[in-house]
């Protein structure tokens, strides 16, 4: 049986071909998910163009964590509401709770809101993160991921400005930081008032 020869020429060659081949498989894989996003990205661009999109899933009903009863964001209706999609697992979501937290005792006089939204956690959990972080804002538990699914979210924590109208005017998609939560609904606030 004949024995296989690779000349230096050919490995070199094949080596940058190899490389080549894993590169435009990564960047078909990123193109994928890109797309898949859906929802994800046309809220996004809606936002970002300034065509508020009305907030989905705006009448359904959620049980409220460690309560009874239900509520929905349409229970909020004439509020600027900043809905926040958390979990008790999430680090991100632990350093950011002091953030909303202070932005709620900033806004309550002003017909305001956090709403907190718990994202793929149960519910002793999340009522054990709410009552560590004294969190005073009100949370409802998205069990099956009905709402979150609407507004694109795969991931936590997510945060969107909801203005007094039901609609999407701002949103952030990675942990809160700085000063942007603040200024953007003092800006809101402002415009709609």
């Amino acid at each position: 049986m004949p024995h296989a020869y690779y000349s230096p020429n050919m490995r070199r060659i094949a080596i940058p071909a190899v490389v080549v081949a894993i590169a435009v498989g990564l960047l078909a894989l990123l193109a994928f998910g890109v797309s898949a996003q859906g929802t994800n990205s046309s809220i996004d661009a809606s936002v970002a163009r300034g065509d508020y999109p009305q907030a989905p899933g705006y009448h359904l009903k959620l049980p409220i964590l460690g309560g009874s009863g239900t509520e929905s964001l349409a229970d909020f209706r004439g509020k600027v509401v900043v809905m926040n999609v958390f979990a008790s697992w999430c680090q991100p979501c632990l350093a950011e709770a002091p953030i909303l937290e202070r932005e709620q005792q900033r806004i309550v006089k002003d017909n305001a809101t956090i709403l907190g939204v718990t994202y793929l956690d149960n519910s002793s959990a999340s009522e054990t993160f709410v009552q560590q972080n004294h969190l005073t804002y009100p949370v409802i538990r998205d069990v099956n991921g009905e709402l979150v699914r609407g507004f694109g979210t795969t991931g936590v924590p997510e945060t969107f400005v909801i203005n007094r109208q039901g609609r999407i005017v701002a949103l952030r998609r990675y942990q809160l930081a700085g000063e942007w939560l603040q200024q953007t609904v003092a800006r809101v606030l402002d415009e709609h008032s």
